[in-house]
């Protein structure tokens, strides 16, 4: 009987401003590449197939579904994941990103596990609008699954993370 070995390949990722190598098989998840030779587990597997969004990352800014792309095809990529999200304020933990604070002041999560994919759409979404609606906050939401909260508090996140940027952005 013969083994078969899976090649593998020497992937260089950019994550949370950090340069990380692994190698790993070409058909090796991008979620799987952060959850475990990372140790990122933030990024959640949810239904494997993209529709959840509970792997949602940024990738150059944009949100993708981790779960959907090949850690090799990220490389060159900036990656964002939940645990990028905090932001520095010269203490070791760092401050919550707007949209972290808004989910804490709005009680826009419950159980977690759809937390992170909602942050970083969020995040994203806020960046190419900074001022939405509550249509809107729901329409930046559609994409991702939460089964615990019914979604007015991560509404309510959304609306609540735009005025904190707003007061952060006032006084800078």
């Amino acid at each position: 009987m013969t083994s078969q070995t899976e090649e593998l390949h020497d992937v260089r990722l950019h994550v949370n401003g950090t340069v990380h190598e692994v190698r790993v098989p070409a058909r090796r998840l991008l979620s799987d590449a952060l959850r475990h030779d990372l140790g990122l587990t933030g990024t959640h597997v949810g239904c494997e197939h993209g529709v959840c969004g509970a792997c949602t990352i940024l990738v150059d800014g944009s949100p993708m579904r981790a779960c959907l792309m090949f850690a090799v095809s990220a490389v060159d990529a900036e990656i964002t994941t939940v645990e990028g999200l905090t932001e520095s304020d010269g203490s070791a933990q760092g401050r919550l990103s707007p949209v972290q604070q808004g989910f804490s002041d709005c009680h826009g999560l419950q159980c977690g596990f759809c937390t992170p994919g909602f942050l970083t759409t969020i995040t994203a979404g806020l960046r190419d609008n900074p001022d939405p609606t509550e249509e809107e906050a729901r329409e930046m939401i559609a994409g991702n699954l939460c089964r615990c909260t019914g979604y007015q508090n991560i509404v309510k996140s959304v609306l609540r993370a735009a005025e904190i940027e707003r007061e952060r952005g006032e006084s800078a």
